[in-house]
């Protein structure tokens, strides 16, 4: 695996595909930096050796050039954050592109205009990447986020950097984390499945049983699983067309030795509202016009127990409406749990964006081994894809 150590980038201009698709307010400023701010160590260190450094991102989802998706808006913030002043090309392609890129002097940074202002980089258009390619000496990728995707920035461009071409820092490290917890995993290893639906998990779930030792499974899509065995959820979401299927995981996690973890008990409330009357009943006799929102404590005693004995864990979906105060608990203590295991030597991966978010907004960020980048890809990697964002560098 080539990544940015093979390489010294004296006099080269690195063509860098990042994911600098950040979030906006109304006034167009920047309210995430985070994906700008982990990009950074890639940047500096082809700064460093001497080099230039050419960005390429999208943002957003433009229905062709729209100035609200101008990268221009995340200058300021990346300057800020790079600590040299980025420039900025109007266009990813065409003379304007092609002259900024000519003229940069080791040391310096430019910014390309969204990539997806151009229809051709969803599409993975070959003309295109291929005008890509001419502005840079060596193809970087650093967008995890974008690495599932065939686009001509993260994949398609590959094709014409025959050996120029390496992973950056933090795509080299979600590859390493991930690979921690499928391939080299110290045991024992628990996977912690929430969110709503088992739909969106199920081949993730089919791919993991091999490599885990334990699955804790909470959030939504709990209900599936107690109305399959029998149980009374009240109106707690459930998808009825994936019960036989729920019933065949807990079959197969049986015959592969995997303890699946359900919650026992759950607060339950008779609206789907921060303010709604709660009790905390058993989950399987959640009374009718009554919704199971959150994991109830004796779940959580059971999940700390499992968590704080394993040596590998990878976290994906909450336990609970975790945006309502009144539910974010059973998320919060997980968490808690997921540190503490931490700090006694456990490896840690946290992913897929409502974990992501939950784990910022509780402050719990550093208290976890690595919090990946990427939602849609990592859940990819997680079903046994080989993403074609790496393929196209390992090629």
């Amino acid at each position: 695996m080539k990544t940015l150590a093979d390489f010294n980038f004296k006099d080269k201009k690195a063509l860098v595909r990042v994911d600098f698709n950040v979030p906006l307010d109304e006034n167009f400023k920047v309210t995430d930096a985070t994906r700008i701010e982990a990009a950074k160590p890639t940047i500096d260190k082809i700064l460093k050796d001497g080099g230039s450094v050419i960005l390429m991102s999208h943002l957003g989802r433009p229905k062709g050039v729209e100035e609200k998706y101008s990268l221009q808006h995340i200058l300021k913030t990346a300057s800020d954050i790079l600590g040299v002043e980025v420039k900025f090309a109007k266009d990813s392609v065409g003379p304007d592109a092609k002259s900024a890129a000519e003229n940069l002097k080791p040391g310096e940074v430019l910014l390309l205009e969204n990539l997806r202002f151009h229809k051709e980089e969803e599409a993975g258009d070959v003309a295109f990447s291929k005008e890509l390619a001419s502005l840079g000496d060596i193809y970087v990728n650093d967008a995890f986020g974008t690495a599932h995707r065939a686009h001509a920035s993260t994949t398609i461009i590959a094709q014409f950097f025959s050996n120029e071409k390496c992973f950056g820092l933090l795509l080299a490290k979600e590859i390493e984390s991930l690979n921690k917890v499928l391939k080299d995993s110290e045991k024992p290893v628990t996977a912690i499945l929430g969110g709503s639906k088992v739909s969106s998990k199920i081949t993730v779930i089919e791919n993991i049983l091999d490599k885990v030792d334990h699955m804790i499974i909470g959030g939504g899509m709990t209900f599936t699983f107690v109305k399959a065995l029998g149980g009374k959820i009240g109106d707690s979401i459930c998808e009825d067309d994936k019960q036989e299927l729920a019933l065949e995981i807990l079959k197969k996690a049986k015959e592969k030795n995997v303890q699946i973890h359900l919650p026992v008990d759950v607060i339950a409330a008779d609206a789907f509202s921060n303010d709604a009357k709660t009790q905390t009943v058993d989950v399987d006799k959640i009374p009718d016009g009554w919704q199971g929102l959150d994991a109830g404590p004796k779940s959580l005693e059971n999940f700390k127990k499992v968590v704080l004995e394993s040596k590998t864990i990878l976290w994906n979906g909450p336990l609970g409406v975790f945006e309502m105060p009144n539910f974010a608990n059973g998320t919060i203590e997980l968490g808690n749990f997921i540190a503490e295991a931490t700090q006694n030597g456990a490896f840690s991966l946290v992913g897929g964006g409502d974990s992501v978010s939950a784990v910022k907004q509780f402050g719990l960020e550093e208290k976890m081994s690595y919090v990946s980048t990427g939602g849609g890809a990592m859940l990819e990697m997680l079903e046994g894809k080989i993403l074609p964002g790496i393929a196209a560098i390992l090629d």
